[in-house]
């Protein structure tokens, strides 16, 4: 989906045990880094073992939120994430410290749930919808509206299957301009 190549810089927003950075990791090669950011002390230690089982050099796994990546500005070439952006209660702040850390022409590619316009309150209230991941996903309109703040172009999203009858999974995408 995020269309790694040799030598890039991928880092993954919520990485739980680690899975996808080492996929990242193998795809992008021992010239390319793969970082993968949770905020548990838990998934970060089973991460770090299945690395270490996998014998993956070229990945690092950081403690820390999506709201604010331990990161320098411009370092990695594309930021992924699986079906965790939903979680946030700060949707705008995620948005921002992606761009802040892609470099100029950087990819966001993730999947997450998205909702339907029409999803009603009764669902978005529901905290288990919420740790279910249906509550708290933005309508397709708000994931543009919202990456475009942040200053991404080329958005494309794209329903991939229903979750719940009031969302989908999407697979979204988006570019940092070459200039800022």
């Amino acid at each position: 989906m995020a269309e790694l190549k040799q030598g890039e810089r991928v880092l993954d927003l919520g990485s739980g045990g680690g899975i996808d950075v080492l996929l990242s990791a193998r795809r992008v090669g021992p010239s390319g880094k793969a970082y993968g950011l949770d905020m548990t002390d838990e998934m970060l230690d089973l991460a770090r073992r299945n690395q270490a089982e996998a014998g993956v050099e070229n990945a690092e796994f950081l403690q820390g939120t999506i709201e604010d990546v331990p990161l320098p500005d411009d370092a990695v070439d594309v930021v992924i994430s699986n079906c965790v952006i939903n979680l946030s209660g700060d949707k705008p702040s995620v948005f921002r410290e992606a761009a802040r850390v892609l470099r100029p022409g950087g990819r966001f590619a993730v999947t997450d749930v998205v909702a339907d316009v029409d999803m009603d309150d009764d669902t978005r209230r529901d905290l288990r919808q919420w740790t279910g991941c249906i509550a708290g996903a933005l309508t397709e309109d708000e994931f543009r509206r919202e990456l475009a703040g942040a200053g991404f172009t080329d958005i494309e999203i794209r329903e991939t299957h229903r979750v719940h009858e009031q969302a989908g999974s999407a697979i979204v995408r988006a570019t940092m301009p070459e200039s800022r």
